[in-house]
């Protein structure tokens, strides 16, 4: 079991075409409102920094997306992630199972999940603790439940 470097990379680039519609035309004037932006701060911002960090941040959250939609990294990491001495009974294992659940509706699933039962109390716990509007918290959530489902399908299907 490898990691899909592409799948990795692509899923990435998605967070990017996400955000411009939902930031853009789909939720960028609420979002702007709920934090006091205007059109003249936000053209303020250090754009390489912001994009570089946030491709980084993006990258990141796509390999370990792999290991939360893709079961049979369980499997490995249970033989201490070195195939090579492996007992019988996971070989046996990956060649009936080696495929199973690997594709892109069951990665889309898991990246929902990852979206509502990870994202959803992290943002909501920090909206909480800055005194921002619901309506900013399920932005802000449903901007990465979005994310982290087309990331899930996309490193889970791609095979």
């Amino acid at each position: 079991m490898e990691v899909n470097f592409l799948a990795v990379l692509v899923a990435a680039l998605s967070t990017f075409v996400v955000g411009f519609l939902w930031y853009g035309p789909l939720f960028g004037k609420a979002w702007m409102a709920e934090n006091g932006f205007t059109e003249e701060q936000m053209k303020k911002g250090n754009m390489f920094k912001i994009f570089g960090l946030t491709f980084v941040f993006s990258l990141m959250l796509a390999f370990i997306m792999q290991m939360l939609t893709i079961h049979q990294f369980g499997a490995l990491g249970m033989i201490g992630g070195d195939v090579t001495q492996a007992k019988q009974s996971y070989v046996d294992f990956m060649t009936d199972y080696g495929s199973a659940y690997r594709t892109f509706k069951h990665g889309a699933l898991h990246g929902f999940m990852s979206g509502v039962f990870i994202a959803f109390p992290i943002i909501g716990t920090n909206g909480l603790f800055e005194h921002k509007s619901w309506k900013y918290i399920f932005i802000q959530t449903g901007y990465w439940t979005v994310c982290m489902t087309i990331i899930g399908a996309i490193v889970c299907g791609w095979v």
